[in-house]
């Protein structure tokens, strides 16, 4: 199928080297569709229609190149249809390798491919060529197909049917991959030859922009954008004009830039109204439409902060790309969520993919933009104390997070951005690791599923952004479990140097890894295929690996008398000694959701005792076993000790895509299950409104909402500043510099310390302590400053509370004997534009006796 259009120098060319093919006589036909030329293209192929299998086919209304094959497909004889262009753009000697697939019956459709191996795209213009690979990467993510645009492709003649309606223009092969479901597309490279195409024009561009939308489920068109535009620009205007009018007032940046959104969003919404472009609106429409606007405020207050606190920029210039990003969510929150498409619908998987595209890329970018705003929880800021110490391991964690740290803040400063972004780095790799494994056990959509539910569950949404030891471990912990299953149900030998590196630093990261080794041999036990790998070196070549990397931790423990070792051995055993199983329970809660607990339970269920292939069985004892394991020791460890809530949050990782699985097949199972997946939705939508809700009110605050809870773990800057200020008081009057003492176990020193370097030369930093001082534990206090000489120095000790300036908790004062003239408890009360923050507590000592 050759469609053409003022094409007359080609033909003679085309079909010359076409009938040149070795190629049965009677197997073939070339079917020319015109599409109105006036260069005399007709007649040059009415010249061959009587030497040669050649039909010419004439389309009389205007030019459409999807409207064009289909009128040739009406007419075709064949089973198989090949579309090609009449340049010689596309080598016609590649035709047979081409068509083999089909004929062969192993796929559906086969693409002439220029972007995978052995493919090239020849004399294309950079520009071109880079657009259309934007193009490629949009499409594949939806359809399995890199070189969607390629306009060289081969289907069976049935799938035409499934064309009418949605096919348009130069996008019929992304109709064709989208319009069904269980479709095996195979790509055949090819060298393609670009053709003179004038300057560079990005109509087209936007063309297949607004088919791929509509084709994946979108109503709006950009050509409702333009007619949008109008409205668009008055609600600029206004949120602009009266965002930089509260500014200026000293409203706050939280109160003017949401009043300006929603005065913005009324005028828009009046405006709409008296053109209606959009279907009316319905009371199911409007908890989408808030829900789509929260997101956009939210997102945007983050953008806001961090043009202005981060990168200085004018209120009055920041607040035109925070409006840009307000319509580039609404619009697309709009086109697939409050008014998704009702005909023509796009199949369930590539339902699905868009929805986890838009739901990861906008977790994504939120983690990105409140990265650097929010401020870092004392957990955070007791890790930058280990990177300000670098050692080999450290006496509550092994090193990679203190390592992680270091590299950040060497790229970035001692900035929360420069702590976090290890944080952020290892979420993609977390995602990648395991979008790969749930495809290598069910498909891509499951894949993409999987992701989804990596970036709504509130654990690994947290990993994904706060720097501690779990972020690393949860990375590692995707990446052990994919080589393990390349290992052990995908049979690659190379994946065992693989599983080393990730095994040795993942208990580089936490010793809790260490349990998916029991799990793998529980699993190699139980698999007689597997057990092969017993007998073999590779298993012991990847543990000495995996030895080697850690043994950073082994020298320092030995030249520590095994302190970690010893720490984490009694943590082991059970904390507090006492029966928490409920406890258990009530943090896999938080962790997961109950839905998503729900869900899991499901998907641990052996279910029905329908058969399963050998395949299937291996894959589902991998889940259970690499699930299971870890999930039963922290079960034992509830029954005698109380367990960290999140502990058991790495061992759910496993068992992610077959709940993703599950999300997709609910409909093949009972109602329960079904009842559960359609819990998702409202579950996935309240959970990112709750984390953007959040870090918008850490960040900027939500106008008329208190600071309630947060007087002991946050808002450690403006302590900082307190204490500072404190701190030259004494100095001041007492001419000697104070020692600052942080009265908990490292979370106040460890805030104070990392607060107090902004913006300071080193001369000036607080010299600052933590309560190790007083005989009590300072964890890696304890090591960094083992003790402290009798001084006539001042003392300032700062607690989070009161009481952890007298004494311990039965009340015995310990700390008062062993200052000199100690004063009262005294407290200082931070707020922020008249809104209290926390408060924060202090005494004053004119010296220090000793332990």
């Amino acid at each position: 199928m050759v469609p053409t259009l003022d094409a007359a120098e080609d033909i003679d060319r085309l079909l010359t080297r076409l009938l040149a093919l070795d190629l049965a006589p009677g197997s073939f036909e070339v079917i020319m569709v015109d599409m109105g030329s006036r260069d005399g293209t007709p007649d040059r192929v009415r010249a061959w229609e009587g030497r040669a299998p050649v039909r010419l086919v004439e389309c009389r209304e205007k030019p459409d190149l999807a409207d064009s094959i289909l009128a040739g497909v009406a007419v075709a004889r064949a089973e198989v249809i090949v579309v090609m262009h009449a340049d010689l753009s596309h080598p016609p000697e590649r035709l047979p390798a081409l068509v083999a697939p089909l004929l062969d019956g192993s796929h559906d459709i086969a693409v002439g491919s220029r972007y995978v191996a052995g493919g090239s795209n020849e004399e294309e213009p950079l520009p071109r060529r880079w657009l259309a690979r934007l193009g490629g990467w949009l499409t594949r993510s939806l359809c399995d197909v890199s070189d969607v645009a390629s306009g060289f492709f081969a289907f069976r003649r049935e799938r035409a049917g499934t064309l009418a309606g949605r096919a348009q223009g130069h996008e019929i092969l992304l109709s064709l991959l989208m319009a069904g479901q269980a479709i095996k597309v195979m790509e055949v490279p090819i060298r393609y030859h670009s053709r003179p195409q004038g300057r560079l024009s990005l109509s087209p561009q936007w063309t297949y922009l607004q088919r791929l939308m509509t084709l994946a489920g979108g109503t709006a068109t950009f050509g409702t954008a333009s007619r949008l535009a109008a409205a668009g620009l008055v609600g600029v205007a206004v949120d602009a004009l009266l965002f930089q009018w509260l500014m200026s007032r000293d409203a706050g940046l939280a109160l003017s830039h949401i009043t300006s959104f929603f005065l913005a969003a009324a005028v828009k919404h009046a405006l709409n109204s008296r053109w209606p472009l959009r279907p009316p609106l319905r009371w199911r429409h409007f908890s989408r439409l808030l829900t789509v606007g929260l997101f956009a405020l939210l997102m945007r207050g983050g953008v806001l902060a961090w043009l202005i606190y981060g990168w200085h920029l004018p209120p009055l210039l920041a607040i035109f790309p925070a409006i840009a990003a307000t319509t580039v969510i609404s619009y697309l929150g709009a086109a697939f969520y409050v008014f998704p498409a009702t005909q023509n619908l796009p199949p369930a998987d590539v339902r699905w993919r868009v929805a986890s595209l838009g739901v990861v890329t906008f977790v994504v970018l939120l983690r990105l933009i409140y990265l650097g705003q929010a401020e870092l929880i004392p957990d955070e800021a007791y890790y930058w104390a280990y990177a300000q110490h670098m050692d080999l391991s450290f006496y509550d964690h092994p090193p990679m997070v203190a390592w992680l740290i270091w590299l950040g803040t060497a790229l970035f400063g001692n900035t929360e951005f420069g702590v976090r972004i290890g944080a952020f780095a290892c979420g993609l790799i977390t995602m990648g690791y395991l979008y790969t494994l749930a495809r290598n056990l069910y498909d891509k959509t499951t894949g993409l599923r999987t992701l989804l539910l990596l970036a709504v569950l509130p654990f690994y949404f947290a990993t994904g952004m706060v720097m501690t030891a779990d972020a690393p471990l949860v990375a590692a912990w995707a990446a052990t479990l994919y080589y393990m299953e390349r290992v052990l149900l995908g049979n690659s030998k190379w994946a065992w140097l693989g599983l080393g590196i990730a095994f040795g630093l993942g208990i580089l990261s936490k010793y809790t890894l260490g349990l998916l080794g029991p799990a793998a041999l529980l699993f190699v036990i139980l698999d007689p295929a597997s057990r092969r790998w017993l007998y073999r070196p590779h298993a012991y070549l990847a543990a000495a690996l995996a030895l080697l990397l850690f043994s950073p931790v082994i020298i320092w423990n030995m030249q520590h008398d095994w302190a970690s070792i010893t720490f984490q051995s009694q943590r082991a055993t059970g904390i507090g000694n006492q029966f928490s199983l409920q406890w258990l329970f009530l943090h896999m809660l938080l962790l997961l959701t109950p839905v998503g607990l729900a869900a899991a339970a499901m998907a641990l269920w052996p279910g029905t005792k329908r058969s399963y292939s050998t395949d299937a069985r291996r894959r589902r004892l991998f889940v259970w076993a690499f699930t299971g394991v870890p999930l039963a020791a922290f079960f034992c460890l509830s029954l005698f000790g109380a367990p960290k809530f999140h502990w058991t949050g790495p061992a759910w990782l496993a068992l992610l895509p077959t709940m993703a699985w599950i999300m997709g097949h609910a409909g093949d199972f009972g109602i329960l299950i079904r009842r559960v997946s359609e819990a998702w939705k409202p579950t996935i939508a309240v959970c990112l409104v709750l984390y953007a809700f959040a870090l918008h009110y850490v960040v900027l605050g939500i106008p008329g909402i208190p600071y309630v809870g947060f007087g002991e773990h946050y808002f450690w800057r403006e302590a900082t500043r307190e204490i500072e200020g404190i701190k030259e008081e004494v100095q001041r009057q007492t001419g000697q510099k104070p020692i600052v003492v942080g009265m908990s176990r490292w979370s106040v020193a460890s805030a104070l310390s990392f607060y107090n370097t902004e913006e300071k030369p080193a001369g000036e930093w607080m010299d600052i302590r933590s309560r190790n001082m007083f005989s009590e534990s300072g964890a890696m206090y304890d090591f960094w400053y083992p003790s402290e000489p009798p001084t006539t120095r001042p003392i300032i000790l700062v607690g989070m509370r009161p009481g952890q300036l007298e004494g311990d908790v039965a009340g015995n004062d310990y700390i008062t004997p062993k200052l000199v003239q100690p004063g009262p408890i005294q407290e200082r009360t931070i707020v922020r534009k008249d809104k209290l923050l926390r408060k924060v507590y202090y005494r004053i000592a004119r010296g220090y006796l000793g332990k």
